[in-house]
């Protein structure tokens, strides 16, 4: 197989327990980054507007949905060398893995909203879920579900991962963007946390109940942006629970911020400005940040900012901005690779 030309950047002597990686999705790179000394140390090219991103449990092999070519690029971790292209069912948008590591999940945008199933011992496309389009999907927190969020449909659905049949589905009065979840004490999950367009916060969704609970409004300060970067509809994009699942934490286009939220009881802890960019001959604007990936310990939060070219460190402990890394063109989806 032809292989992704592999930059690498050998400036942290400290071999750190996991690296983030993020997909330039207006580009062909993928950029990893090393949380020990938040610098670029591999660059991936070769993966022409790669979206989703995920990893094999024992972190030999990386998952990217390619939506140039329509297909799930297999590439070998290390070396960046492309090892399967699986022809996909249609365009993909994000992708999720099962626990086991067995199914890889491709979110299908178009024509024909699915997930598609992909065996990852034969590398093929074994099936083919209908679903409505699919924007982003994720497996729950005890790996008993697959949930796929739809713009088009507004919807969220659940897809019982024993059965591959549809277990339930939820139906909202906006589009659906990125989701997060937190669990019950036995681990099954307790709530999905929904992003919606339009609106500047996040639903509260009853995972037992199949119902919505609430909806929390982020605060309207900061504030100020988002008409300049043509973000209004999208108010709200990018929202995670920490690996403790002590927090959960929203971005914000509108703040230009990220807030943190206590868990389970959703007190406003605090927030964290993000980067400032500075046009030539306008007035600044945000950074429009897109995702949120941590570090396995918790410590650690980074924000991809399509606009800036940078994803941004943040310690959780402090609020306080670490590092702005410089990264590809418009860089979205992120994921944490722990290292084995």
């Amino acid at each position: 197989m032809r292989s992704a030309r592999t930059e690498t950047n050998a400036a942290s002597s400290t071999k750190p327990a996991a690296l983030i990686y993020a997909t330039s999705s207006a580009g062909d790179t993928i950029d990893v980054i090393d949380p020990t000394a938040n610098t670029v140390v591999q660059v991936i090219h070769g993966i022409e507007l790669p979206h989703g991103i995920n990893f094999s449990p024992d972190g030999a092999r990386v998952y990217v949905s390619n939506e140039s070519e329509s297909v799930l690029d297999a590439v070998d971790q290390k070396s960046g060398e492309i090892l399967k292209k699986v022809p996909l069912s249609g365009r993909p948008n994000n992708i999720s893995i099962t626990k086991d590591g067995r199914r890889v999940l491709v979110g299908i945008r178009a024509p024909q909203g699915a997930l598609d199933v992909i065996d990852t011992a034969s590398m093929t496309r074994v099936k083919s879920i209908p679903v409505d389009s699919v924007h982003n999907v994720y497996v729950t927190p005890d790996g008993k579900y697959a949930v796929s969020g739809s713009l088009e449909g507004q919807s969220a659905t659940v897809v019982d991962l024993q059965t591959d049949q549809i277990a339930w589905k939820l139906n909202f009065d906006h589009p659906v963007r990125p989701m997060a979840f937190d669990v019950n004490p036995d681990g099954s999950t307790r709530r999905i946390f929904v992003q919606l367009s339009s609106f500047n916060g996040f639903a509260v969704v009853d995972f037992a109940k199949h119902s919505e609970l609430a909806r929390v409004t982020l605060p309207s300060e900061p504030g100020g942006f988002g008409i300049a970067e043509g973000r209004v509809n999208t108010p709200a994009h990018g929202i995670g629970v920490a690996p403790d699942g002590k927090s959960l934490w929203v971005n914000s286009t509108l703040a230009n911020a990220v807030f943190e939220y206590s868990l389970p009881d959703l007190e406003l802890l605090g927030h964290v400005s993000l980067p400032l960019v500075h046009p030539l001959g306008h007035a600044p604007t945000g950074s429009v940040p897109e995702w949120i990936t941590f570090t396995p310990d918790s410590k650690y939060i980074y924000i991809s900012n399509s606009g800036d070219r940078s994803v941004s460190a943040i310690d959780t402990q402090t609020l306080k901005l670490l590092a702005v890394i410089p990264v590809g063109e418009v860089p979205k989806r992120m994921n944490t690779l722990v290292l084995h």
